[in-house]
């Protein structure tokens, strides 16, 4: 930690690199009601570019997320095969996961949200709303959301991606023979005609693991497309799949798992419209699906005993609409959604919600910013509740804006939560109610062509909080309503994007958190499974220097949660290209730093790969 408080003393330009300021700048935030220019937002939102995800070394969504300030990502299987999200310190049942607005969110368990059927070489840009967002996307995002953008080119062309990775470790004992390793490979294929623009992508994944019984497999499929009808009127489809296999050691109830393999299958669909039925008038119709398949093994070469299956089945409508005033915005909508599960161990399951929201956003006031509203909600288990929220912000001087947000929200319990039945690991608790947050949030943000810096604090108490515990190894875990979960939270940001010459550029990226957590109401004999790993410090830091056709990035994240030891893991690239392709090798932990983020994962010390990419165009 002394190490990277002095580089922040010395490099105070280090941070949110605003590498085409102007671009982000005009990028419009859906958000599904209002929609907003990015650089018109009240809220905290962060974005990352397909262009900053190209030069990062990553393979995965999941790896993307880890370079976003707030966003604590704990994998436990690399290579993007399992991951849990959470944002400012909540747990990762209370962040909220979207593609293209669509909420895939997993009912049975967030264990499986981040089971995207998304290639990274498919991926416009992806938007993180920090703070409570039920008014902008109704329940389960307490904490925020993450919103996943696919592209909608202009341009027909073929964008294919390979990389094939090794540790040069030796497999483990009764793993197999060989070296540790694997390969990927990506493909998008943007179709553009006159009236529609179609987008396919396909993805595939083998890795042998990289310790035993760790192994990951999936391939994935993805299609969106858009057909303007006529001026006014546009369709939208979008579909995708993925089939996810993976040896799951030490994942939920180690050590006794260590025969463990798991197999998740999603589907993905919605299909969409909008009019523009008026000047000032806009009218957004959607209906969606999303299927979930999920067989737990816990003794892979004996089917015969602790297999669980799951099978969930969500439906969703929502109609979303805009009318444009002289005095300012507005939105109106209503969603209804059904909620199925079958399951082996959870049982047969249904549960229905239905909301309704009003949104009202203006700058009749000069240099004021305002956006207010509220989320109406029905649950057939939990009732009727109201999320009131304000965003403010002013901008008072050229260069200068301040902001203030004030919201509620609240995160349902899942399934897994309330009925599951594992033991002598894991059992629910039906009397579960309904977590409940309010969250007040103040920030200042500096801005200047390429050099931005941005600061803020936050208060959230959550009432109701939900926590997995047990007071002896002799009994399950068993999730159970505590009293409020209060927590501060600080944050700051500085980056700039220098141009040194004709040939060469330099950008450099830092940002810092802390996190702090009030007392709860434990006893002394009581352990938790999620809160001790909540995160207290997080710094990030990326260097990308560019010479003619060579790229070369460092990213690194230094990393502490409660009552765990820190770790440093630092990723650096090399890159050569040119207009339509590029080579490239990575190494992955390059200090070899043995560090585990959840359960009892250790995730791969230093990993070698390389790769390249290639655009056809058509």
């Amino acid at each position: 930690m002394k190490q990277f408080l002095y580089a922040l003393t010395l490099f105070p330009a280090l941070a949110f690199a605003q590498q085409d300021t102007m671009k982000l700048n005009e990028i419009v935030i859906s958000e599904n009601r209002l929609q907003t220019p990015f650089s018109k937002q009240a809220r905290n939102i962060q974005l990352i570019t397909k262009e900053q995800i190209a030069e990062m070394p990553v393979k995965s969504i999941n790896e993307v997320l880890s370079f976003i300030a707030g966003a604590d990502v704990r994998q436990r299987g690399p290579f993007g095969t399992q991951a849990d999200i959470s944002i400012d310190g909540g747990s990762f049942e209370q962040t909220l996961i979207l593609l293209n607005g669509v909420k895939i969110s997993d009912v049975q368990t967030a264990h499986h949200s981040m089971n995207i059927p998304v290639p990274l070489s498919a991926i416009e840009r992806i938007e993180v709303l920090k703070g409570p967002a039920a008014r902008v996307y109704g329940i389960n995002a307490l904490t925020g959301a993450i919103n996943i953008v696919t592209k909608n080119s202009k341009q027909s062309a073929i964008d294919v991606n390979v990389q094939a990775g090794t540790s040069f470790e030796n497999k483990a004992a009764g793993d197999g023979s060989g070296k540790y390793g694997g390969a990927a490979a990506q493909i998008a294929i943007n179709m553009v005609g006159k009236n529609s623009q179609h987008l396919f992508g396909f993805g595939i994944t083998d890795y042998n693991g990289q310790r035993y019984n760790s192994s990951t497999y999936d391939h994935k499929f993805f299609y969106q497309g858009n057909v303007d009808l006529d001026e006014k009127n546009k369709l939208n489809l979008m579909g995708g799949y993925i089939d996810n296999a993976f040896g799951a050691s030490g994942y939920y109830a180690a050590p006794g798992d260590k025969e463990a393999f798991e197999i998740v299958e999603t589907a993905l669909f919605a299909l969409g419209s909008s009019h523009q039925l008026s000047k000032n008038f806009s009218l957004r119709p959607r209906v969606s699906a999303r299927y979930n398949w999920d067989d737990y093994r816990y003794f892979r070469n004996d089917l015969s005993r602790a297999r669980s299956l799951h099978q969930t089945k969500v439906w969703s409508a929502e109609v979303n609409s805009t009318l444009h005033s002289s005095i300012g915005d507005f939105g109106f909508g209503l969603e209804s959604r059904s909620e199925d599960i079958e399951s082996s161990n959870i049982g047969d399951r249904e549960r229905y919600n239905h909301g309704v929201y009003a949104e009202y956003k203006t700058e009749a006031v000069r240099n004021l910013l305002l956006n207010i509203g509220t989320y109406v909600n029905y649950n057939t288990q939990y009732g009727w509740q109201a999320f009131p929220g304000l965003d403010a912000a002013y901008l008072f001087a050229p260069k200068w804006k301040l902001a203030f947000n004030v919201g509620s929200s609240q995160r349902i319990p899942s399934f897994t939560d309330l009925y599951l039945n594992q033991r002598p690991g894991n059992i629910g608790n039906p009397n579960l109610t309904s977590e409940n947050a309010w969250q007040y949030e103040l920030s200042l943000q500096y801005k200047l062509e390429n050099f931005n810096v941005q600061g803020g604090y936050f208060y959230r108490n959550i009432s109701d909080f939900i926590d997995w515990v047990r007071n002896s190894t002799a009994v399950p875990y068993q999730p159970q309503n505590f009293g409020n979960n209060k927590i501060q939270g600080l944050n700051i940001s500085v980056g700039q994007s220098l141009s040194l010459n004709s040939k060469s550029s330099l950008n450099y990226q830092l940002s810092y958190n802390y996190l702090h957590a009030g007392e709860m109401s434990y006893a002394n004999n009581v352990t938790s499974k999620y809160v001790l790993e909540n995160l207290k410090h997080q710094a990030l830091g990326r260097l990308i220097y560019k010479y003619t056709n060579w790229q070369f990035t460092v990213g690194a994240r230094w990393i502490e949660r409660e009552l765990k030891n820190p770790y440093l893991i630092t990723d650096v690239r090399l890159l050569y290209g040119k207009q339509n392709w590029n080579v490239y090798a990575d190494v992955t932990n390059l200090l070899n730093k043995e560090y585990i983020e959840v359960a009892a994962v250790p995730l791969p010390k230093r990993w070698f790969a390389i790769g390249a990419n290639y655009r056809f165009a058509l």
